[in-house]
């Protein structure tokens, strides 16, 4: 089935829900279970928990003192977790253990103790230099692994900047190479970029402008006083970014009818694959009123699994490198491992850190055996171990028949093991055409190599009796005429 055809069954599913209010994911009052995926066909699916609430975290139990709007998270390498306590501008550092390690409130700069604004964004580098989008006092601050100063950016100067710019970092991001990507209030023009001594360059990855075809009419057939009350198309603004371990950023955006997730390269371009059942995007079934999902966070793991909140019902949607959808869990409520407004996500190994910006808690999650299955799946098949990823699957297809994504998994790790006819038909039970062609091409010139020699050998033979039988008929003839003769 093509995307296009995909994309008329999900509307298709939602004129269904738009007409009779709530379609067959309606069983809760939130109009989806709490465990689920989505069927080739667009249906809500019951699966496992792929994890669990198993601690919840507060600056008062933790001896810090209690944390005020936090706005984001960040997990190093090793293990530490950096936690953006927004509302008492300062930043608290906990160890893998999740005790407290450090707090980081001020810093020392031309002698005196300066202090942060309302900070919105804090990403560390693998050398643990510390960057905050000190969003109140409009800069960057850039910490190194001492937490001493290593520079300041303040409000840019450019020709592509208007002249009434005020910078307002929230989110930002570093590679490698230093250089700093900066989601700015106000920015439409995508991700500002910045060298690794702090000067901006250029915007990357802007979004493309979305046209209401509603709204185009009506300002088509407006006055020019009444075109200016209007909305003006411009691009959506960007929600989150986060950097992969190659330097590729994965990037939310407040697109509701776009691609709302990307994956952007140096030049800016959307990479994302996008080969599962339906666009990633959170969820694709929702109620009329509510709308669609509002992805305000997106964490990069290994094997290029990625994850995404959504803010509007709290839930994480995490996906692999094709686009499927692997799981979803979370929620809002006043349950355990329910939020209330949930901000930003991070890994810590296998588990999930979910921080909530009203309540000032972090609900740590704990990978089920059903999750961890999947994962290792995953990144089995990434890292080329196509045995161990059959093994893998199959046991997550045992675990959620539901699943299947997995069947499609199956199929591509035996598609790379050479076994063509048994790939096609876990690629059927997927429903995926497109993988299903490919190992039937490969499959057919598989039967051609194996059995063309026999066959051109049986040709030739056949062809040369009947070459040999035609010249002795030749013979026969002309020794019956001379015996005549």
């Amino acid at each position: 089935m093509s995307m296009r055809i995909k994309h008329v069954v999900v509307l298709l599913a939602m004129a269904g829900l738009l007409g009779a209010g709530m379609g067959t994911a309606a069983a809760r009052a939130d109009g989806v279970p709490v465990a689920y995926n989505y069927s080739f066909w667009g249906d809500t699916v019951s699966s496992p928990a792929p994890y669990l609430p198993a601690a919840l975290l507060n600056g008062r139990d933790l001896g810090v003192g209690p944390f005020k709007e936090p706005n984001d998270l960040f997990v190093t390498a090793d293990g530490d977790i950096y936690v953006l306590d927004s509302g008492n501008n300062r930043i608290v550092v906990l160890d893998r253990q999740l005790q407290p390690a450090s707090v980081i409130d001020s810093f020392v700069r031309d002698g005196h103790e300066d202090t942060f604004a309302n900070p919105q964004g804090i990403f560390v580098t693998d050398d643990k230099e510390v960057l905050i989008a000190d969003t109140g006092n409009r800069r960057i601050v850039h910490l190194d692994r001492q937490l001493h100063l290593v520079k300041v950016i303040e409000s840019p100067e450019s020709e592509l900047l208007p002249a009434n710019f005020v910078f307002q970092p929230v989110r930002i991001a570093a590679d490698k190479a230093q250089r700093l990507y900066v989601l700015a209030v106000g920015v439409f023009d995508g991700f500002m970029e910045f060298n690794a001594d702090g000067t901006f360059t250029s915007f990357i990855g802007a979004n493309r402008v979305r046209v209401d075809p509603v709204e185009l009419f009506w300002k088509r057939i407006s006055t020019r006083e009444q075109r200016s009350r209007m909305v003006l198309f411009v691009p959506t603004e960007f929600t989150s970014l986060d950097m992969n371990e190659e330097g590729f950023i994965y990037a939310t955006n407040g697109d509701q009818w776009g691609e709302t997730i990307k994956k952007l390269n140096a030049h800016g371009n959307d990479i994302l694959r996008r080969e599962g059942y339906f666009s990633p995007r959170g969820d694709i079934r929702y109620t009329a009123s509510a709308g669609p999902s509002r992805l305000v966070d997106i964490d990069v793991a290994d094997s290029e699994i990625y994850s995404v909140l959504d803010a509007k019902r709290g839930r994480i949607f995490t996906y692999n490198g094709d686009g499927h959808l692997m799981y979803v869990f979370g929620g809002l409520g006043n349950k355990r491992g329910e939020f209330n407004t949930p901000v930003a996500i991070e890994r810590l190994g296998d588990d999930f850190l979910v921080l909530d910006k009203a309540l000032g808690e972090i609900t740590l999650f704990q990978v089920t055996e059903y999750g961890s299955t999947l994962n290792e799946a995953v990144r089995s098949y990434y890292r080329g171990d196509e045995e161990r990823a059959v093994e893998l699957f199959r046991k997550a297809v045992d675990m959620n028949a539901n699943l299947e994504f997995a069947y499609s998994g199956i199929g591509k790790a035996l598609l790379r093991q050479g076994k063509y006819a048994e790939a096609m038909q876990y690629f059927k039970l997927s429903m995926d055409q497109r993988n299903y062609s490919k190992a039937f091409q490969l499959r057919r010139k598989e039967v051609l190599r194996e059995y063309l020699p026999a066959v051109l050998s049986a040709a030739m033979a056949v062809t040369a009796g009947l070459l040999l039988l035609k010249k002795l008929r030749k013979m026969l003839r002309r020794k019956g005429a001379a015996t005549l003769e």
